[in-house]
């Protein structure tokens, strides 16, 4: 299954960490949604909004297995059509906070994404986004 991954999850070798075998990691976009940091991210609905990840193909049961985790186990699955960077479109299932439990903030997160984005060569206005989150 294709996993759209933002945040933290965006790095293999934090997934491969977990014990998750990830495969075939391509950088895209949603649109329609848009990156919430709070105690934990999110994207939500927005129109108008992109948000920006990666793509791996991991199994169900390895998606299974790291959303049963207690600090992201509120996480629902999503589908979403991910734009990669060379136009091209992938179906994926993008796992996302329900609106409600969205609260808080979290600079230390922000600031691990901020570096993990910045790795990945996401645009600038993106990383500005993270930026701000880092410091509210």
């Amino acid at each position: 299954m294709k996993v759209f991954f933002y945040g933290l999850f965006m790095d293999e070798k934090l997934l491969i960490a977990k014990g998750i075998r990830p495969s075939g990691a391509k950088v895209g976009y949603v649109d329609g949604f848009a990156l919430r940091i709070g105690a934990r991210a999110t994207l939500l609905r927005q129109p108008g909004g992109r948000a920006y990840g990666v793509v791996m193909e991991i199994t169900p049961d390895e998606a299974t297995q790291l959303y049963a985790e207690d600090s992201v186990a509120d996480y629902i699955p999503e589908p979403v059509k991910v734009i990669l960077m060379d136009g091209t479109e992938v179906e994926a299932t993008c796992y996302n906070l329900p609106r409600d439990k969205v609260t808080g903030a979290n600079r230390d997160y922000a600031a691990a994404l901020l570096e993990v984005a910045t790795r990945l060569g996401f645009p600038e206005s993106y990383l500005d986004q993270i930026g701000q989150a880092k410091r509210d």
